[in-house]
């Protein structure tokens, strides 16, 4: 691993499946995905039957809670060290990946694979770190994916960062030189359950071509008045897991071990806010416990004072879903964001009754096929790529799952993995 401390990254130590496993079996989705929809995990274990497969180490959080969680966990802290007594993973030399995904929706979308310092992250509010939280941590998450970590020889990320770069210095350059160079792909794989198909390039630590991605991101950072350089844009609680797993391993290291101690980094996928494949959609939610009638006449008691209305769509919007649409409109919200609306009014309903429940939902559709009884959908509006970091650096944070980057099934898949331990 060569670290560059000014950008709070380095060039990680990466593995990769063996040669001959099926990378459509070994590349599994992210585990906060699809959290209310278990057939998605039943069908994603028949495809991954019969061979290695990322799926073995992850715990999908549709799991959370079940039966099966204990079991579930164990198993991963068996299977991660066997697979790298067997060889199922076997490591590159330090560097980057340059990653391209495309989907039904997208014909590409590009990335770096880079490890992030975890000292140079934050999700505490107000904080001026290089890589920042962009929503608010539900701190009660973190525990489950500390478990895993912390039993675990590996990382598998779904963590994506996002960079601030029109001019697409970083990314793009380095996937034009190494277009010119000749470098052929190190995996290059459809994915699993209709999710498109993805390549990786690797690009050896100390190349003209990796000097170019540390000098582009030198530039980027020089450019914001407080050093930002990185916004988590999927992952933030794997993130904030990872963190307060290091915060514990950092404790029983002599001072000299911590600069550089594996579980001092988290691999991720960094991606270019402006990259054409990559679109902002809102994190949706869907309320159990209440019908969409019931939800409307609360709502209109919670709202009364900001301008409730059905009958318009002018001022802050969020559309109540099930038989037919029904458009929210506030003229005075308690929020700037119509997610922060929307959440202040949800909070206080799950504190009114401990019955209630409520899922954050990616993919209009998945709403929409969950919207029925007593199970109300509502869809939120996306926010603005363009004033992004800008909002950030600004105010902070945003509401807890605002937005998210595509639909689901264009979320990361763990393919690259990266031991944490010495």
């Amino acid at each position: 691993m060569n670290i560059f401390r000014d950008l709070g990254c380095a060039a990680p130590d990466i593995l990769l499946p063996r040669e001959g496993i099926d990378l459509k079996k070994w590349a599994v989705i992210a585990c906060d995905q699809y959290t209310s929809e278990l057939s998605y995990w039943t069908d994603a274990e028949k495809e991954a039957a019969g061979s290695p497969s990322s799926l073995n180490l992850i715990l999908p959080e549709v799991y959370l809670g079940s039966d099966s969680e204990t079991a579930r966990l164990a198993s991963i802290a068996e299977t991660a060290p066997k697979y790298l007594e067997d060889g199922v993973l076997n490591p590159l030399p330090t560097g980057f990946i340059l990653t391209d995904r495309s989907t039904s929706l997208h014909p590409s979308r590009k990335g770096l694979m880079i490890a992030v310092d975890l000292e140079a992250y934050s999700y505490e509010e107000g904080n001026t770190n290089i890589c920042r939280a962009t929503e608010g941590t539900v701190i009660s998450r973190i525990p489950p994916r500390i478990r895993i970590r912390a039993n675990s020889p590996l990382e598998l990320p779904h963590i994506m960062l996002l960079i601030d770069d029109p001019e697409d210095i970083v990314i793009g350059k380095a996937l034009d030189m190494a277009k010119a160079e000749g470098i052929k792909p190190v995996y290059d794989t459809d994915l699993m359950l209709g999710s498109g198909h993805i390549t990786g390039t690797f690009i050896e630590d100390g190349t003209p071509i990796a000097k170019s991605i540390v000098d582009g991101l030198t530039a980027i950072k020089a450019r914001s008045s407080t050093g930002l350089l990185f916004l988590v844009g999927d992952g933030n609680h794997s993130l904030a897991s990872a963190k307060a797993h290091w915060e514990n391993v950092r404790k029983g290291l002599a001072e000299e071990e911590k600069a550089d101690h594996p579980a001092r980094f988290a691999l991720a996928e960094v991606v270019n806010i402006h990259d054409k494949g990559l679109d902002f959609e809102p994190i949706h939610r869907v309320f159990f416990g209440m019908s969409r009638e019931t939800f409307l006449k609360e709502a209109e008691e919670f709202f009364k004072d900001n301008g409730f209305r059905t009958d318009c769509s002018e001022g802050q919007t969020f559309v109540v879903t099930g038989e037919k649409d029904i458009t929210v409109s506030l003229s005075n919200p308690p929020h700037s964001l119509a997610a922060g609306s929307l959440q202040l009014f949800i909070d206080a309903m799950l504190s009114k009754n401990p019955s209630f429940t409520v899922d954050y939902i990616h993919g209009e559709d998945s709403v929409r096929s969950l919207a029925k009884g007593d199970a109300t959908g509502i869809l939120l509006p996306a926010i603005s790529k363009d004033t992004f970091f800008a909002t950030v650096d600004k105010n902070g944070v945003f509401p807890r799952k605002t937005f998210s980057m595509g639909e689901a099934f264009e979320k990361r898949f763990y393919l690259e993995a990266r031991k944490i331990v010495k």
